[in-house]
């Protein structure tokens, strides 16, 4: 059972960045842009343990959703280094808010972005959904918010290969992935 996602809503002045549109993102000065950017990974990867911290992290990923839906952005940051910071949140945060908001991030990102480079770790991202979903198989929540992030992943990859211009050895998707995704529409 898929659950249509609630629209998300940030707050700019808690927001420790501008809160700026897609259309300013968009139109940034490329020094601009590596400074946001920046400021964004920074905020993502503080190590603050607060309830403060993390209800800063999750508005942060709020807004990251926002400007994600559109195409230019959704490119721009899946080529940036914020991808690789959003898997490591992933991978290590310790509230299952945070990376519920992350997985939700990735899966715009993987559904509005037109072009991909060769170089994005894709291939990482899917392992670690495919490893979060295979741990936590009994935990619906916790697979209703990770699955569509994945299968936003495969459709991309998919897509790209059907472009043809890269090797397919740049976004090899584990058979595990597969098992996992037909073993959840097998079990709901």
């Amino acid at each position: 059972q898929i659950i249509k996602q609630v629209p998300v809503r940030f707050d700019p002045k808690t927001l420790h960045i501008p809160a700026h549109s897609a259309e300013k993102l968009s139109s940034m000065k490329d020094v601009d842009w590596n400074n946001f950017l920046k400021r964004v990974c920074s905020l993502l990867d503080s190590t603050e343990k607060s309830t403060g911290a993390a209800r800063s992290k999750l508005n942060l990923l709020y807004y990251l959703c926002t400007v994600a839906v559109h195409k230019e952005i959704a490119s721009r940051l899946m080529s940036s280094q914020l991808f690789p910071m959003l898997i490591q949140q992933l991978r290590a945060a310790a509230s299952w808010d945070i990376r519920a908001r992350v997985a939700r991030v990735i899966g715009l990102l993987a559904l509005h972005t037109s072009e991909l480079g060769e170089n994005v770790p894709i291939s990482e991202a899917v392992i670690l959904l495919t490893e979060l979903i295979r741990e936590n198989f009994r935990n619906s929540k916790l697979k209703e918010c990770l699955l569509p992030a994945l299968g936003e992943l495969l459709y991309l990859i998919s897509r790209e290969e059907e472009k043809g211009e890269h090797p397919r050895e740049c976004w090899a998707v584990p058979s595990a992935a597969y098992t996992v995704l037909m073993r959840c529409l097998r079990e709901g």
